[in-house]
C-alpha cells in the first residue's frame, strides 16, 4: 500500500510544470499496479480547493472522482489526528498525511515534498523513485 500526497495529485490536476509528466506517469502506473493506493481524506478537499482557486475552469470534481475509481480513502479517525499532533513534524498537514498513511498500512508516502517528511515514521519517496519500485 502507498499513500499519495496532495502535491502529486495537484501536479496532475493542474498540469503543473515541471512536475506534470513525472507525476502523471506515476499516477498511471499506480492505477495499473496491483499494489493498492490510498489518499488522505483531507487531500480531497485540498485538491478541490487549490485546483478551483488556481483555475476556476478546472474539473476538480471529475479529477477526484476518476482518482477514486482506483484509489481508496484512508480510514482515519479522531485517534489519527491525535497521532498526527504527536509527530515531531513542523507541517501539521504533512503529519496528517503520515497519520493517513499509518491508518491505511502504507509502506511509503509518495510526494515531491521529501524534506518535510524527514522525521516521518513512514518513508517518503518521490514519484520517480516510486516508479522505479513498481518496475
Amino acid at each position: 500500500m502507498i499513500l499519495i500526497d496532495s502535491d502529486v495529485l495537484l501536479d496532475v490536476a493542474l498540469r503543473q510544470e515541471p512536475f506534470f509528466r513525472e507525476s502523471a506517469t506515476f499516477l498511471l502506473e499506480a492505477e495499473r499496479s496491483p499494489e493498492p493506493a490510498c489518499i488522505a481524506w483531507h487531500s480531497v478537499s485540498n485538491v478541490h480547493y487549490v485546483a478551483r482557486r488556481r483555475d476556476p475552469d478546472a474539473d476538480a470534481r471529475g479529477f477526484i472522482l476518476s482518482l477514486l475509481e482506483w484509489a481508496a480513502i484512508s480510514p482515519t479517525s479522531t485517534e489519527s489526528v491525535r497521532y498526527a499532533a504527536s509527530l515531531p513534524m513542523d507541517d501539521f498537514e504533512d503529519a496528517l498525511q503520515v497519520a493517513a498513511a499509518e491508518a491505511c498500512g502504507a509502506r511509503h508516502i509518495v510526494t515531491r515534498n521529501l524534506r518535510d517528511y524527514e522525521r516521518s515514521p513512514i518513508q517518503a519517496i518521490g514519484p520517480q523513485e516510486a516508479l522505479g519500485e513498481a518496475q
